[in-house]
């Protein structure tokens, strides 16, 4: 991919065609690197020239419609390079909340309660109608989860599997009275900070019409139930994006997700963090 960015950077902005390149990573279904310290530039793992083609314009098209009604700072497109899909955007600061944590986890609450009613608002449905839906019943939930746990239950202690049990063999909540615009995937590796400020979010690639306690569901997960709590206490929506039990419920399955994930993987930082915030998501 090296060569590709070369060429792109060469196209679309040639002062950074010779700016030190280095990864970021690479998940499931993209690869980025950073350019010159100023730029991401991202582009999927499909094989087909087509399809990263347009899912960089996607990307493009939702990232922008975010920025202008979002509260926080999201990626912002510089260009798509059409012969290589590459999409570039510029580099947010700050840090990701899953590897740096801030001292005062509450001093979040506030902005990142003002950005997720803002987000699930979609007051004109542009959001919406550039995603498609994820309406996975509470069922399906519960079945992945069983399925993570017994790739997790490994690693997880034998006391604390009687507590991962009792949650697998209870039914899970009913449905959302309503879908709408989330991130769908915000965890703390989505979410930058400086200090105590938040500086950006990112990974729009999830983003889908959904239960919006899906996205408290990873916050809880990973920043506990006291911040939360105080999310919930400055939310301007829907109160089921915010009631405990679901909230609680997605929590718990994204964890043995992560956990499993980690031990799949290799990525031995998802497990260990899973590890770490099982008391207080299965607590």
């Amino acid at each position: 991919m090296l060569d590709d960015i070369r060429a792109a950077l060469g196209r679309q902005l040639p002062r950074l065609a010779g700016a030190p390149v280095v990864p970021l990573g690479a998940g499931l279904d993209n690869v980025a690197y950073e350019a010159g310290g100023e730029l991401v530039l991202r582009r999927s793992r499909d094989d087909d020239p087509g399809v990263r083609l347009a899912a960089a314009r996607h990307e493009a098209a939702l990232l922008t419609a975010v920025a202008a009604v979002s509260s926080l700072p999201v990626p912002e497109p510089v260009f798509v390079d059409e012969p290589t899909g590459i999409l570039a955007y510029r580099r947010l600061t700050g840090a990701p909340l899953l590897f740096r944590p801030v001292a005062d986890p509450a001093a979040l609450a506030e902005p990142l309660a003002r950005f997720l009613t803002g987000l699930h608002a979609d007051a004109d449905g542009t959001l919406s109608a550039l995603v498609e839906t994820d309406g996975a019943p509470g069922e399906q939930w519960l079945a992945d989860a069983a399925e993570s746990y017994e790739t997790a239950a490994e690693v997880i202690a034998p006391a604390d599997r009687t507590r991962v049990e009792t949650f697998l063999a209870a039914p899970p909540p009913g449905p959302a009275r309503r879908l709408t615009f989330c991130h769908n995937d915000l965890g703390a590796e989505h979410v930058l900070a400086d200090g105590a400020a938040i500086t950006g979010v990112i990974d729009w690639t999830d983003a889908a019409i959904a239960d919006p306690a899906v996205d408290l569901g990873r916050l809880y997960r990973d920043l506990g139930p006291d911040v939360v709590e105080r999310i919930a206490g400055s939310y301007d929506g829907d109160a089921d994006a915010v009631a405990p039990e679901r909230v609680v419920f997605y929590a718990r399955c994204a964890l043995l997700e992560d956990i499993a994930y980690g031990v799949e993987s290799g990525a031995a930082e998802y497990a260990r963090l899973g590890l770490a915030h099982l008391d207080h998501t299965f607590g």
